[in-house]
């Protein structure tokens, strides 16, 4: 069992390490707001892996899959969540430092990070599709099924836990360089930029 927990996370990890939205949104929030920001922002992305776990192992994520029209309702949803992310980074790129007022109202202020890392992973149907297709078929075979998806659900949020915010702490000491008004600028519009190509991704991708 110890040597397939092994396999499973080292897959797990592969997964995590590769760039995606998640990325994106905590570049934006960590780079605007500073650490404190961006560290919300991963905790809103592990609740929602946490939200998306606790469905699957009730059986609710595997419902979602499988109706090709409440997947596709969730998808545009979160498709058009994450271009409104990027609109609001091209709209105000460089919105000023931390705590200041232009960049509060552009950001929403620290307790929106929370949520946009929630709503970003919640509105993401995707995770629903790669917790019911690949977790079980990587589960420990010496655990009950819900309980071995269960324990790999876990294991995904820590790994994005530790991968987001050893992120975060390495913007965060780079962030005299990143938070210069020219570089600033440049960042918030790739970001935008970014953004927006993942939400027309996820809206024109198949399930």
């Amino acid at each position: 069992m110890l040597t397939q927990l092994a396999a499973a996370t080292g897959v797990l990890a592969l997964l995590t390490l590769v760039p995606g939205p998640d990325m994106a949104i905590v570049t934006r929030r960590a780079v605007s707001r500073g650490r404190a920001d961006g560290l919300r922002t991963v905790g809103g992305i592990a609740a929602g892996l946490l939200l998306w776990g606790a469905l699957t192992v009730a059986g609710l994520a595997a419902l979602l899959a499988a109706s090709a029209e409440v997947y596709l309702v969730v998808k545009l949803a979160g498709a058009a969540y994450l271009c409104f992310l990027g609109v609001q980074s091209l709209r105000r790129p460089g919105g000023g430092p931390e705590g200041d007022p232009a960049g509060a109202r552009s950001d929403g202020g620290s307790g929106s990070a929370w949520r946009t890392g929630l709503v970003s992973n919640a509105l993401n149907p995707k995770i629903a599709v790669f917790y019911t297709g690949l977790l079980p078929t990587l589960a420990p075979q010496g655990l009950r099924p819900a309980a071995g998806m269960a324990l790999l659900v876990l294991v995904h949020v820590l790994l994005t836990l530790l991968w987001l915010s050893a992120y975060v702490y390495v913007l965060s000491h780079a962030r005299r360089f990143f938070t210069r008004p020219r570089v600033r600028r440049a960042m918030d519009r790739v970001t935008g930029v970014v953004l927006i190509g993942f939400g027309v991704r996820v809206a024109t991708s198949a399930a």
